[in-house]
């Protein structure tokens, strides 16, 4: 374990890029519908068409993860980053000099495969910068926190460079020179910080080897619980944050605008729970605080679900008139989002730190899993049964995980105890 002095050479320069990096990579990754609306108009493309961009994004950010996790501690996790702000810088500048939809594809595959360096670099590098599993919770919570931040700030810049008066301009575009001037500072910084070295196996093992390894990870019983509560959360998010705009539109019966915009609240709502979450794991089990959190989710789904019966719609509705059930469902962020992060550090300070890479690469796949299952759930549910009767079941997952939190304790306790 590194001393108090070694850490405080390269803590904040470190700490610094990481945060920079998720800011970056949150407005990226999350612009995917922004970029969808604007490719409609002015690459004149199809929805259909354009809906591909998702898995563009998506695909390679776990197919990167499950191929390279575990070679990462061997390339270096500073090298890793470089390589990943490369890729997009390259794609960023590609968006305004060759216009067009494949380049946009092209793009979005270049962020997705970059993020899946990014995250695994960053996830295990924390292990190196924190002294303890409380501190590891703390910051990871922060970083996340950090991140969602991005996503609300992503909204505002995309919007600064959209020509309101022409719909088909190709004015928009311009916004990934801003991007890609961002990354390539990024790149440079990392290139001249001192980074703490990757931990490696005192075995040496060849790629194969090291892949084996990975996969044999997910034979441990905490591993095997993290991946189910991993899976469970993050089923929970994407079903609500996905089909909440849905819901605020036919079952709130709010304008078009109005239910993207009451979303907002969700996002914010994550990036405060996150932020503070980073504060009171400092001095607060991990255990208590996720049980808190998810019966005080499961609270607000009751709550909120009955205040949404029996809307009529209201042509005049606005922020003032909207049903009480806009504003509390939201809420549900709030205590959501302290779960995904703390876990994630459970199960992170529990492996030896040259374990931490594979490790991160599994909470990347899995998380892309449960992300794409909890859309399609929800998805499924609200077609079949309405959107209260879909948002109802998400109670199912919630008992889930408190289960699984008690699981996880008691295997990380042994493991580390």
């Amino acid at each position: 374990m590194q001393n108090a002095d070694q850490r405080g050479s390269h803590t904040l320069g470190v700490r610094v890029a990481i945060f920079s990096a998720y800011l970056i990579f949150a407005v990226l990754l999350n612009s995917v519908g922004t970029v969808i609306l604007q490719s409609i108009t002015t690459f004149d493309v199809t929805k259909q068409d354009a809906s591909i961009l998702e898995a563009f994004k998506d695909l390679p950010i776990a197919i990167i993860s499950f191929l390279v996790a575990s070679s990462l501690p061997r390339l270096g996790y500073r090298f890793a980053m470089i390589i990943g702000f490369a890729l997009v810088v390259i794609g960023c500048i590609l968006m305004p000099l060759v216009p067009s939809f494949a380049t946009t594809k092209l793009m979005f595959f270049l962020v997705g495969s970059s993020f899946a360096l990014i995250k695994i670099s960053v996830y295990s590098t924390i292990g190196l910068l924190t002294r303890d599993s409380n501190e590891h919770a703390s910051f990871l919570n922060l970083i996340e926190g950090v991140f969602m931040i991005g996503v609300l700030s992503g909204y505002w810049i995309f919007a600064a460079f959209i020509d309101s008066t022409d719909p088909t301009s190709l004015q928009w575009l311009n916004v990934y020179w801003i991007l890609a001037l961002l990354a390539g500072a990024n790149m440079i910084l990392l290139v001249f910080i001192t980074y703490p070295k990757a931990p490696v196996a005192k075995t040496e093992q060849g790629v194969l080897q090291e892949f084996a390894a990975m996969i044999a990870l997910l034979w441990k019983p905490a591993v095997l619980i993290f991946v189910v509560s991993a899976f469970l959360y993050v089923l929970i998010e994407q079903g609500i944050g996905t089909w909440l705009p849905t819901f605020n539109n036919e079952v709130l019966s709010l304008p078009q605008a109005m239910s993207v915009q009451v979303t907002s609240i969700f996002a914010a709502a994550l990036a405060v729970g996150r932020l503070s979450a980073g504060v009171i794991l400092k001095r607060l089990d991990w255990f208590w605080l996720l049980n808190i959190c998810a019966l005080a989710m499961a609270v607000l789904i009751l709550l909120a679900l009955p205040l949404a019966s029996n809307i009529q719609p209201n042509a005049d509705v606005d922020w003032f008139s909207a049903p009480v059930a806009a504003f509390v469902l939201p809420l549900v962020g709030l205590f959501m989002a302290p779960i995904y992060p703390a876990i994630n550090s459970v199960i992170l300070s529990s492996l030896p730190k040259e374990r931490h890479a594979a490790m991160a690469g599994l909470i990347v796949v899995f998380s892309a899993l449960g992300g794409t299952t909890g859309s399609l759930i929800t998805g499924y549910s609200f077609a079949s049964f309405g959107g209260e009767t879909a948002f109802y079941l998400s109670l199912v997952p919630i008992v889930g995980l408190i289960t699984t939190f008690v699981f996880l304790r008691r295997f990380t306790v042994l493991r580390t105890g």
